[in-house]
């Protein structure tokens, strides 16, 4: 009832489920965690994840604090609501409202930038935001240091395993992921590192779907008058390679329409990289622990 309420007032197919709202969003009690002495990083908490997906933050938090980093999630001088790259304006025509949202997140990153701090991002379309319509709507020296400092997550930590820093302790996953790529990705040559990433976890086989656009393509896929045209387009290879893989099976999909989509048209989750990481995280920590001895079970 409430769906057909949606498309009648709003637009948004009735046959399209909407993001469920979440009371626990993702929020840090600290500016900063992991270790003082550790090399400094910026994560970026987008609008997308922080809301409606918080466990691949906690995720990628988890993945730096482990693997050394000093973690920053600053927030607006100004204590006023959580940054945003203002991506859905921009894609809504709304120009200044975008270079507002950019203003805020080009003031709180600043100090980080100056001092050559990674500042990093999961939702790719966020996240490349800053590499590339930033510096359509500001041309500063400010502007340029965020946009050449951004880096998905994925970037970092391959950056970092080329060049020896990397020290994650990575369990094996034996098993298959089922990757599929943003269109943010593939634009800006941003994939292959994540797929390089997923290789770095030990026995997991990583296939990549040959797939175009998932079809979602932000509110497209939600248009009572392209939702049919979105379906079509992730029916050409995206969801049958997906139903055709064993259950067993890791889905993986970092951008946040793309994994809406997948469980739309499949009924399966799909999972961040970040995500996938923390798991290889949990298997070494089983690994290494010790089972109880039956003396430490009886007493």
């Amino acid at each position: 009832m409430l769906r057909k309420l949606f498309e009648r007032c709003a637009g948004i197919s009735a046959r399209r489920a909407l993001p469920a709202f979440r009371r626990d969003v993702f929020r840090s009690d600290s500016d900063a965690v992991g270790p003082a002495e550790g090399r400094e990083v910026v994560l970026f908490a987008d609008t997308f994840n922080r809301i409606y997906e918080r466990e691949n933050l906690d995720a990628a938090l988890r993945v730096l604090v482990e693997g050394g980093y000093r973690v920053h999630i600053p927030r607006p001088a100004s204590g006023s609501r959580p940054l945003c790259c203002g991506r859905t304006y921009l894609s809504a025509g709304l120009v200044d409202n975008a270079r507002a949202e950019l203003d805020r997140l080009v003031a709180t990153y600043a100090p980080f930038a100056a001092r050559g701090v990674p500042i990093i991002g999961l939702e790719p379309s966020c996240l490349l935001t800053l590499r590339d319509e930033l510096l359509s709507l500001r041309s500063d020296e400010t502007a340029k240091a965020i946009s050449a400092h951004a880096l998905l997550f994925e970037e970092f930590l391959v950056h970092e395993a080329q060049a020896g820093r990397l020290k994650l302790p990575l369990g094996s996953i034996a098993g298959k992921v089922l990757l599929h790529g943003h269109c943010h990705q593939k634009s800006f040559g941003a994939f292959k590192p994540v797929e390089q990433l997923l290789r770095l976890i030990p026995d997991l086989n990583v296939e990549i779907v040959e797939s175009s656009c998932c079809g979602m393509a932000g509110a497209f896929g939600y248009g009572a008058e392209t939702y049919q045209a979105s379906i079509e387009m992730a029916e050409l290879s995206l969801l049958p390679a997906i139903r055709r893989a064993d259950p067993a099976t890791i889905v993986v999909a970092d951008g946040t329409s793309c994994r809406h989509q997948i469980k739309d048209g499949t009924e399966r989750p799909a999972l961040h990289a970040a995500r996938v990481l923390a798991m290889s995280l949990d298997r070494a920590k089983s690994v290494s622990t010790p089972a109880p001895s039956k003396e430490s079970i009886h007493g």
